[in-house]
């Protein structure tokens, strides 16, 4: 069983920037990916970037340029900085870590970006 464990979230006012982290409980460079999803109120969850394991990065076209990803393999850690925070950017944001044989995802609990007007 893997465990991923999202933090950083917290109210930000438009303009502003924060940095998310995920800390996965085994080596992250034994899976297949791990990416930052967000579900904003009353829609569906979306992919907002995505790290493969071999370190090639994908990103949501509305959001590139504004986000980034990142990851520490000795810290078992992915982070998602975000800057130029828009009140659209509010939502639950979510860490998964899919294993090698891509049969399995695992997903952190959330953590909640409020970005005020």
């Amino acid at each position: 069983q893997v465990q991923v464990v999202e933090s950083g979230g917290g109210l930000v006012q438009a303009g502003g920037s924060l940095r998310l982290t995920c800390v996965a409980s085994v080596s992250i460079s034994s899976g297949s990916s791990m990416a930052w999803y967000r579900q904003p109120p009353g829609k569906q969850r979306e992919l907002v970037a995505r790290i493969s394991r071999g370190g090639s990065t994908t990103y949501a076209d509305s959001l590139k340029g504004r986000f980034t990803i990142s990851r520490d393999n000795a810290k078992n850690t992915i982070y998602l900085q975000m800057n130029s925070l828009k009140p659209e950017d509010t939502a639950v944001y979510y860490c998964n870590y899919v294993t090698v044989t891509l049969l399995t995802t695992y997903w952190g609990q959330g953590t909640q970006v409020t970005v005020s007007s």
